[in-house]
């Protein structure tokens, strides 16, 4: 009998709803969308994504459930400049902490040094609930990641709705043809294609490869996860991608400056 693989998505997405139900008790909704009224208008996210040649989202991304730790001991703040004056067209910061280590404040001090530089800031982290969304605009966030494998078509209407309410965009995530359908149909300006498969965390670039043909002319494309270097990028470009997102190569290269600047 072949080994059940077990859910790491469900898993991780269990864990979260735990957590926020903690968070609203400590900061309610009111107190979150105060602060988010009083911050500056948010980056032109699609915009840093376009342009002659491939973008890169890099991200700051300290362990994984697949690797464990990545960069524990990251300064976040210095590895936010050093992406900012290598090229990084946007910063990604995973903030889920359960998994992946991250924290709310990490989004904070990525995005008090990448604004300065006028360079945007994703906030990376497995939304589900309209809090979440107004917590990333209340610690700085430009855009966030909605992933479809983990939500309805009609949730993902209503937590588009919702920021677009700060101006804030937002990279619709798929892995498969089913999902990519959904996001069309959410009318997705930004679809970000995951190549890691986040049921089993299986990763392979030649999911962009199938995916992206498929995709109409007018939408940005973003691949994710897997992208190691030029020959990554190279098949990537010629899928018809605009931009990659890149964490684990980054954060584990001995000079993360030099790494991106090579994929820039």
């Amino acid at each position: 009998m072949a080994m059940k693989i077990p859910d790491i998505l469900q898993e991780i997405v269990e864990a979260k709803r735990k957590e926020l139900e903690r968070q609203k008790v400590n900061s309610s909704l009111a107190d979150i969308t105060d602060k988010a009224s009083q911050q500056s208008s948010p980056l032109n996210f699609s915009g840093a994504l376009l342009g002659s040649s491939i973008r890169v989202i890099a991200e700051i991304k300290k362990r994984s459930p697949a690797k464990g730790d990545l960069a524990s001991n990251i300064d976040v703040s210095k590895l936010a400049s050093i992406y900012c004056d290598n090229g990084a067209a946007a910063i990604s910061v995973l903030t889920n902490s359960d998994h992946f280590g991250g924290s709310i404040d990490d989004l904070r001090i990525v995005a008090g040094i990448a604004h300065q530089e006028r360079i945007p800031v994703l906030r990376k982290e497995f939304i589900f609930d309209p809090y979440q969304i107004v917590e990333a605009r209340a610690n700085g966030a430009d855009a966030i990641l909605l992933i479809a494998s983990m939500l309805t078509l009609k949730e993902m209407q209503n937590l588009k709705e919702v920021a677009n309410g700060f101006w804030m965009q937002a990279i619709f995530e798929v892995h498969d043809e089913e999902e990519l359908e959904k996001v069309l149909a959410c009318d997705a300006e930004i679809i970000g294609i995951n190549n890691r498969n986040l049921h089993t965390f299986i990763t392979d670039i030649a999911v962009t490869e199938r995916l992206a043909p498929l995709i109409p002319n007018g939408k940005i494309i973003v691949s994710e996860s897997g992208i190691t270097g030029p020959e990554d990028l190279s098949r990537i470009t010629a899928a018809g991608a605009n931009c990659v997102l890149i964490g684990e190569t980054l954060v584990t290269a001995d000079d993360p400056g030099l790494m991106l600047r090579k994929l820039v």
